[in-house]
């Protein structure tokens, strides 16, 4: 692969090879520098910064301002100017910019794909600074997205969840409804509610345009990694574990039993692939089974944005009466997992010196998140503060994330392009009962 021009300047070798020298001239005598998150990064070993440390990523308006007020916080303390820019089609832009030899100190991708596909210009981030504190607080999973060839090119900075399931905590209790806490209690929940004949247990369209399906794969996603682990998880993303062997049949058939068996969607599957994903408003009927009331909706958070406008009034404001979430259940030998998403971060080669280091050190270090979590973000990291999210909401999921035996970062996003759709149209096939688990499977398979 071309290098930009620019990368020829220092390699990582050469960095390391420099840094006895950078230390005798004497423009380095402060090597170590907090995190602002209790840890010290000694960056003796790289040459002086110039003060200067620019950053790409793809955040949006608000995240990307929360963002650089973190980033000002920590320039301010350690004298160092930081810049974020977000680009408007990151994964485009970022190509542009290194073609033209204008790529950054460091930047942050929305998917571990992207990243590990422009390895050859990154560095190994323990050739810039030390990241087993980083590693030691991850929930595991985060560590493994950016490995390549065995090296880890890439660590989270901030982190979004969509194993969630939302509810109406009014009409949980106006029929003697309880959030579940075990799966032997969603089970339980399931059955009441259809022996009762007070609804659906589930809204679960996955209707979405030209996107259909993806919303399917989402619950694909969550049992395999809860049955099998990050391992087979990333060998099924990868094609080395087929759609059609026991492991990945048994999450489809898990899902199956959950949502097309009788009475556990409104129309069943062929109701289920007709429903927009989006479709809230039976969570908040009231006239059972003949209005077509749901109980509870697996979603990602910004599943909000999709409610009646009072209930996001309501959310705003903290009140919860209306629309709350808890974490979804473990099956019984299963591992509590959960699949979402986030942005990570690399260091460009022959963009490492004492200043980079620490900055990337901080992102690192999840004390950005300080600023970050005010419009939405979650902590990647074990130990994050739950007190700091800004609503009894986010708490719940910054605390399920943190309390995950593992992470997911969405699979589907992560296959190729032409198994991601295939996935997306065969499982839609699947959940309308147009084809069995074994044919939507060949299918998918054939397109790796």
């Amino acid at each position: 692969m071309k290098k930009a021009s620019k990368f020829v300047a220092l390699s990582a070798a050469a960095l390391l090879g420099l840094a006895g020298c950078a230390t005798d001239s004497g423009s380095d005598s402060d090597t170590s520098t907090s995190t602002g998150g209790g840890d010290t990064v000694d960056t003796s070993g790289l040459p002086a910064g110039d003060g200067k440390v620019s950053i790409f990523g793809g955040y949006g308006e608000a995240d990307a301002a929360n963002f650089q007020a973190a980033l000002t916080r920590f320039g301010e303390a350690n004298g160092i100017e930081i810049t974020f820019t977000s680009l408007a089609s990151f994964d485009t832009d970022i190509k542009v910019k290194i073609e033209a030899g204008q790529e950054p100190d460091i930047a942050l991708w929305p998917q571990p794909g992207g990243l590990k596909d422009l390895a050859d210009y990154l560095l190994p981030l323990n050739q810039v600074f030390d990241t087993s504190g980083a590693l030691s607080t991850l929930v595991p999973g985060w560590d493994q997205l950016a490995v390549v060839d065995g090296e880890l090119y890439g660590l989270p900075v901030s982190a979004n969840m969509k194993s969630l399931v939302f509810y109406n905590p009014t009409e949980f209790a106006a029929n003697g409804l309880t959030v579940p806490t075990t799966e032997a209690e969603l089970i339980a929940l399931e059955e009441k509610i259809m022996a009762e004949g007070l609804g659906y247990p589930w809204c679960a369209g996955i209707e979405s345009g030209g996107a259909t399906g993806w919303a399917f794969t989402d619950w694909m996603e969550q049992y395999v990694l809860m049955f099998h682990g990050a391992e087979k998880y990333a060998q099924w993303i990868a094609g080395d574990l087929d759609f059609a062997s026991p492991e990945i049949t048994q999450a489809a058939e898990y899902v199956a039993a959950r949502l097309l068996a009788d009475g556990k969607v409104n129309g069943g599957g062929v109701g289920m692939a007709a429903d927009g994903f989006g479709n809230t408003a039976p969570l908040f009927e009231t006239g059972g089974k003949a209005a077509g009331q749901c109980f509870m909706l697996r979603q990602g958070s910004f599943i909000v944005a999709f409610t009646p406008e009072e209930i996001q009034a309501e959310v705003a404001a903290g009140d919860y009466s209306h629309f709350d979430a808890f974490g979804i259940t473990t099956p019984e030998g299963a591992q509590a997992g959960v699949i979402g998403g986030g942005d990570i971060f690399a260091i460009f080669d022959g963009h490492a010196d004492q200043d980079v280091a620490a900055v990337a050190a901080f992102i690192a270090s999840g004390d950005a998140l300080k600023e970050m979590v005010s419009a939405g973000a979650i902590s990647p990291h074990k130990n994050f503060d739950s007190s700091l999210y800004p609503n009894d909401l986010n708490r719940k999921i910054g605390e399920a994330m943190a309390a995950a035996a593992v992470f997911g970062f969405d699979g589907s996003d992560q296959m190729p392009a032409e198994v991601n759709a295939e996935f997306w149209a065969a499982g839609t096939d699947f959940v309308a009962g147009n084809i069995t688990w074994a044919e939507a499977a060949a299918r998918i398979d054939s397109k790796y």
